[in-house]
């Protein structure tokens, strides 16, 4: 189970906007430990979650069941920043890299493998004692105090 952490400096912290249930599945901390993106990050370092203000429609639910289903006993905080982890390396995703991650089915669940996609790989993830809200942007952002 992750950690909590106190709020500290804000407008010095980086962030990264992530759709529900996938901002959840990171902040438990138990079986989401890669972000999937269509882009390359350079970023290596103390990165915050935000989960993104919009709830997911009736039909993302159906698609993505297994991960509601890993999730339900959780609260999703939406616009809100909730989570603190490291962003240790991005792997551009080859076959082999997905047929790797398809071992973990719960980890594969919870992201888009596709070649030529990059994995976002995350750890020491803490929970944020209080989450904070806060408007969200696209790519790696800092909040406005």
């Amino acid at each position: 189970m992750p950690q909590t952490t106190k709020q500290n400096t804000i407008n010095t912290w980086n962030v990264l906007s992530v759709k529900e249930p996938w901002a959840s599945a990171i902040k438990e901390g138990r079986f989401k430990f890669i972000e999937t993106r269509s882009w390359e990050t350079n970023f290596r370092g103390e990165l915050y979650i935000h989960a993104s203000k919009g709830k997911p429609t009736k039909q993302v639910q159906t698609d993505h069941k297994e991960i509601f289903d890993l999730l339900q006993d959780t609260d999703f905080d939406y616009g809100c920043i909730i989570a603190k982890c490291k962003l240790v390396d991005c792997v551009y995703m080859t076959e082999e890299f997905i047929e790797e991650v398809k071992k973990n089915p719960k980890e594969y669940v919870s992201g888009f493998y596709e070649v030529g996609r990059y994995a976002w790989i995350l750890e020491d993830i803490e929970i944020l004692e209080t989450p904070i809200p806060a408007k969200g942007w696209l790519g790696i952002w800092k909040p406005k105090d």
